[in-house]
């Protein structure tokens, strides 16, 4: 969790938990705060053991990350997090290998994002793109970015 408290990034990074399956984060899902709870400026993020989330962690460092956007902070986004950490977690990808973690950033406009670890996998990328979009019902334009440019690497 980030929780925007602290003027340095790193002790506003909080470790909450740990866990190996899909029932394991059930189970912690049930006591933890929906993102719609969450304040302004904090984030949940779920990353895969030993990659920390952040850009400059070696697994991220050449990656990007596929954005899905919501005009406000509500139970779609709860819904649309909840859905993608399943997803995620239970390895429902071809390419399940290249996803580094997942980001709910609560913001006046939030964003979910799936961090990838290699821009270079296209095939990867928009695999990943896709299922996401079907798996989720996502009617809108998802973003890909690369994590060190701002620019849309790839809309679908």
């Amino acid at each position: 969790m980030f929780t925007n408290k602290y003027k340095s990034w790193e002790k506003n990074l909080v470790k909450l938990a740990t866990f190996d399956t899909v029932e394991d984060y059930w189970c912690l899902y049930h006591h933890m705060k929906t993102p719609s709870e969450l304040e302004l400026g904090q984030d949940y993020s779920i990353f895969k053991e030993g990659i920390q989330p952040t850009w400059e962690d070696d697994a991220n460092i050449r990656g990007g990350r596929w954005l899905i956007g919501f005009e406000k902070n509500n139970s779609h986004l709860d819904n649309v997090w909840l859905f993608t950490v399943l997803l995620v977690i239970g390895e429902n990808f071809e390419y399940s290998d290249e996803i580094c973690g997942v980001v709910v950033s609560v913001r006046t406009k939030s964003k979910l994002g799936v961090w990838l670890k290699n821009i270079g996998n296209k095939k990867a990328i928009f695999e990943i793109g896709n299922r996401l979009k079907r798996q989720l019902g996502i009617d809108e334009r998802i973003k890909f970015h690369n994590h060190d440019k701002p620019q849309n690497m790839y809309t679908i």
